[in-house]
């Protein structure tokens, strides 16, 4: 059934609401495609069983404290309860002078959401270089809420495609889901890895990364060069 808005604004032309009632049946058009792809992810079947239970190192929950370090494995990141689990690769290697600057603006969304997000999925970032040079550097964006991971004595990276051979780091984030004792890939953002439109990148986690959304609202958009940095 067609449906037409009833909202009005102060001043609003009929030109406006003409060109605004086309947009909001394009909106609601992608909120219905929204949820089919949505559909189609968790009908997924299971991917491949997880080669090898992976060594992580890893700080303790207190950013402050510079010289704990422990080994976690992969199954050990699943809680009671909660089989799903959520691996970032974070491309912040030891040849790189600094972290990614859009990685970082994503950590930074992400870390607010860790705290809800953990009420229902397990959920950890992992980097290659070592896990003092993560630390540092989450203390200073002040990511309490992240568990923070380090691949650097692991192949993880380079299996699930976070690292290219020649040791280039890519951010992508997978998912894995336990069943039955065991441990099996369940989705990548692959879209990482096709071929982007014109003028734009691959924004495969853009849906989850308030920034762009939030620029996709206004007039000027995103902007075709502009990008997130460090600082300002």
């Amino acid at each position: 059934m067609e449906w037409h808005s009833t909202v009005r604004f102060p001043g609003e032309s009929a030109d406006y609401r003409a060109a605004r009632d086309e947009l909001l049946a394009a909106e609601r058009g992608l909120r219905g495609q929204v949820e089919q792809v949505a559909e189609l992810r968790r009908k997924l079947p299971l991917g491949g069983e997880l080669p090898e239970d992976y060594a992580f190192e890893e700080g303790t929950a207190d950013l402050a404290d510079t010289t704990t370090v422990t080994s976690v494995r992969l199954s050990d990141l699943f809680r009671s309860g909660i089989d799903t689990l959520a691996l970032y690769n974070f491309m912040y290697g030891p040849a790189m002078q600094q972290a990614c600057p859009m990685c970082t603006s994503f950590l930074d969304s992400l870390n607010g959401t860790a705290p809800h997000a953990a009420q229902r999925l397990n959920l950890a970032v992992v980097a290659k270089s070592p896990i003092g040079r993560i630390r540092d550097f989450a203390r200073g964006r002040g990511w309490h809420h992240l568990r923070l991971l380090s691949s650097a004595r692991n192949t993880y990276n380079r299996d699930y495609h976070g690292e290219t051979a020649d040791g280039g780091q890519l951010p992508v984030l997978s998912l894995f889901a336990r069943r039955d004792g065991k441990i099996y890939h369940s989705y990548t953002t692959e879209l990482a890895f096709a071929p982007p439109e014109p003028a734009q990148n691959q924004r495969h986690i853009d849906m989850m990364w308030p920034l762009w959304n939030l620029l996709d609202l206004t007039p000027e958009g995103r902007g075709a060069n502009w990008y997130p940095r460090l600082t300002y």
